[in-house]
């Protein structure tokens, strides 16, 4: 079954091209012209997701319907929209139980990944408030490098030492950080992030730390800030090297201290958070550079973790292609049942600059194109296409048949050599499998 995906908007012209959009990435859409509107249809029907104006005709209208909502399902994910005149009302709203809001106009790769997190959510049957869990299954790989990454997290998980999280972008820091919450001493506790690139630097103090009523134009009432939303659980600052220099001063002192004061406050007050920062730039540069503050370079840095690109562990593509085709089959509605030996080939040569967000988007449109049981080539991005085929010179020599037994082999250490898997995933029978390593004089039990 489709996610459905309540659109709650009194711009018609504003949800028809939501409704596009969501049908197009395969979501089904219902829609409500009003908060009153919305209300009433939850009262009749289980949504996976809403989507919601916070202003509408009547003031706060988003807010109080969606209250209103929560109060009698607290784990349905509710998406908010605002303009930037309202984004103090869109954090009020976070404190009432919103999973996240999103800016106006609406940034679409965005939106996708925000209801992609918010579905996860609501499928594993983890409360809104919270927004703490994460499957095992979400962290992939049985590479040398993952399994060595793993096992850090295990290991790191059960202090409160502050972690710094680097790797490229689209390696999945967020995942481990949320990997170390969950299997940490706080994983009931509120998971809080906070993308310090994403809000404008006149907003970001007051976003860390919270303001009080009168502080500055606008500031209506007082507010609490991600610190003191975080209290007793995990704060995680992504894209840490981008933070003020301004404020990383501040930053330093709530981390030892363990204290946050709100702007147009002279009155600090304590938290007990854990903070998980994230960045895929080299901070030791930035700090050389002047850029970054040395001494919170190495108060963030007490533990660091370096999420590997996936250029360095190939072996893990054919497992998480597998995975992707499969979530994104089911869908799409689509019987697709693996890849073509040719299509993983190159999935297998591919770069990937994009590391595993590409993956993951290539294989998406792959199964939106694909028109049988099986992903072939064709199906595959034009990059991936070009950028997998043999290299020039001597490596060009390799014969198909090569191609193809490096392809079956990779195959089979991605699932522990469990054939039946591996010939699901090559799009082959397990007998045609049995067959192939025969001839490749491959040792089988």
């Amino acid at each position: 079954m489709k996610p459905v995906v309540l659109v709650v908007d009194d711009d018609e012209s504003h949800r028809g091209m939501l409704r596009t959009l969501l049908r197009r990435w395969g979501y089904a859409v219902e829609e409500a012209g009003s908060g009153a509107a919305a209300e009433a249809l939850c009262r009749e029907k289980a949504y996976d997701a809403i989507l919601s104006d916070i202003r509408m005709a009547e003031k706060d209208d988003g807010i109080r319907s969606m209250r209103a909502i929560l109060a009698d399902n607290p784990a349905i994910p509710v998406i908010m929209m605002t303009g930037y005149s309202s984004v103090e009302t869109a954090v009020e709203a976070l404190r009432f139980g919103a999973y996240d809001y999103l800016m106006k106009p609406l940034d679409f790769d965005q939106l996708k990944q925000t209801l992609t997190r918010a579905l996860a959510h609501t499928r594993h049957g983890e409360a809104t408030a919270g927004r703490d869990g994460l499957e095992e299954s979400s962290i992939l790989g049985n590479s040398p490098a993952m399994q060595e990454l793993t096992a850090l997290i295990a290991t790191v998980a059960p202090s409160d030492a502050t972690v710094l999280i680097t790797g490229e972008s689209g390696t999945g820091k967020e995942l481990v950080a949320r990997a170390i919450q969950r299997a940490g001493t706080r994983q009931d506790k509120p998971f809080v992030t906070i993308n310090c690139a994403a809000i404008s630097e006149s907003l970001l103090e007051s976003e860390l730390f919270g303001h009080e009523k009168g502080a500055f134009t606008g500031a209506d009432r007082r507010r609490d800030g991600r610190f003191a939303q975080a209290d007793g659980g995990t704060l995680f600052l992504d894209e840490i090297g981008e933070l003020p220099l301004q404020l990383q001063a501040k930053l330093l002192r709530a981390l030892q201290q363990g204290e946050v004061q709100r702007v147009g406050s002279d009155t600090p007050f304590v938290v007990d958070v854990r903070v998980i920062a994230a960045t895929n730039r080299d901070l030791r540069q930035e700090v050389a550079e002047g850029r970054f503050r040395e001494d919170l370079y190495y108060r963030l840095n007490v533990i660091g973790l370096e999420v590997p690109p996936l250029r360095r562990r190939k072996e893990d593509i054919p497992l998480l292609a597998g995975v992707f085709l499969k979530r994104f089959a089911q869908a799409n509605r689509k019987d697709i049942k693996g890849f073509t030996p040719q299509a993983m080939a190159l999935l297998n040569r591919y770069s990937w600059p994009g590391n595993v967000r590409e993956l993951e988007n290539a294989v998406e449109r792959a199964v939106i194109l694909c028109p049988g049981g099986f992903v072939s080539e064709n199906e595959l991005p034009m990059a991936v296409r070009e950028g997998g085929q043999e290299p020039a010179g001597d490596a060009a020599l390799l014969p198909l048949d090569e191609v193809e037994r490096q392809t079956i082999l990779a195959t089979l250490r991605a699932v522990d050599d469990n054939k039946s898997e591996a010939a699901r995933r090559l799009g082959i029978t397990r007998a045609t499998l049995h067959n192939k390593l025969r001839r490749y004089g491959c040792t089988e039990d």
